[in-house]
């Protein structure tokens, strides 16, 4: 592991909403406390967030009510925030680029610490293309980049070697990849390794353990919000060189995950995950269109899986 100021467990924060589809300002502060009080940090906006779902409008309250909560949050826990610096990822969609630039400045002014951008999804884009947009992009916005490559919803995957000459931008931080393969995240991986100003985040959650053991700087699991401490623990030990532990809790959290992913699509498993939440007192679980709530008989389901763990 390199020595960059991004580095930890970065969970993809759900969207809370109302069943109008209105932003739910209360329920983003209670899990803002709640990844705060566990040393994890947020990124809105991602896959996990219904990130091409949210309005312009909303996504700019999503990211002042989370900076907002955080300030708060550390000027009561002025010790434990000296060592624990919450930052705040944001995440850009979308296909056109002015927009996503002025999303972008928008988000760091009020007070985004790094922009997660994944590629435009409108059009195949050939490696070079890739290279030109994310370029292009650090040259045009004031908050540090970090690349976001998945496969499952862009269809496309970056390729190493774009990566490799991407990490030389002097904007552009990391790598946020959620491409489940092993031999790729080991070569990322290496890119990270043995300088300070790119860091590689592992998105496939069920190889967060693995991904730090091979010298990953932080991981992004969307399990985290319901059980944030336990990926706390998880990355501190694996840091520590106590894998045993690391692998044991990587076990504990893959079990975690299947209620609420087991045989559902990604967006169906998406409310399954706030249904989770709901039984912490976190947030609903309504959603933003094109996803929808599961059946009642479903949500007690996973409810009564949930109580099974205590």
């Amino acid at each position: 592991m390199n020595n960059s100021k991004y580095r930890g467990v970065v969970v993809p924060m759900v969207t809370p909403v109302t069943q109008d589809g209105q932003l739910d300002v209360e329920a983003v502060k209670r899990i803002i406390n709640f990844f705060a009080n566990h040393n994890v940090s947020p990124l809105l906006m991602g896959t996990t967030g219904e990130g091409n779902s949210v309005s312009q409008a909303d996504g700019q309250l999503f990211v002042e009510t989370a900076v907002q909560a955080r300030d708060a949050w550390a000027a009561v826990n002025v010790q434990r925030s000296s060592s624990n610096v919450q930052r705040i990822y944001a995440g850009l969609t979308g296909n056109c680029f002015a927009e996503q630039v002025r999303q972008a400045e928008i988000y760091t002014a009020l007070g985004a610490d790094v922009i997660v951008a994944t590629l435009p999804t409108y059009y195949a884009l050939t490696p070079e293309q890739m290279y030109e947009y994310y370029h292009t992009l650090a040259d045009c916005i004031t908050g540090p980049l970090m690349l976001y490559n998945i496969l499952a919803t862009t269809h496309m995957s970056i390729p190493v070697e774009i990566i490799r000459r991407l990490a030389d931008h002097p904007n552009i931080v990391g790598l946020k990849d959620s491409e489940r393969n092993l031999e790729r995240m080991a070569q990322c991986i290496e890119i990270a390794k043995g300088r300070d100003d790119f860091a590689y985040f592992c998105g496939w959650a069920a190889q967060s353990a693995h991904s730090l053991e091979l010298g990953g700087n932080g991981i992004v699991p969307s399990t985290g919000n319901y059980v944030p401490e336990m990926f706390s623990q998880l990355f501190d030990t694996a840091v520590a060189g106590d894998m045993e532990t690391a692998n044991r809790l990587q076990e504990e959290t893959n079990e975690i995950a299947k209620i609420y992913q087991k045989d559902r699509s990604l967006g169906q498993s998406l409310t399954a995950l706030k249904v989770m939440m709901q039984t912490k007192g976190l947030c609903d679980p309504w959603m933003l269109m094109p996803l929808t709530r599961l059946s009642a008989e479903e949500e007690q389901t996973i409810k009564d899986k949930v109580n099974a763990l205590d």
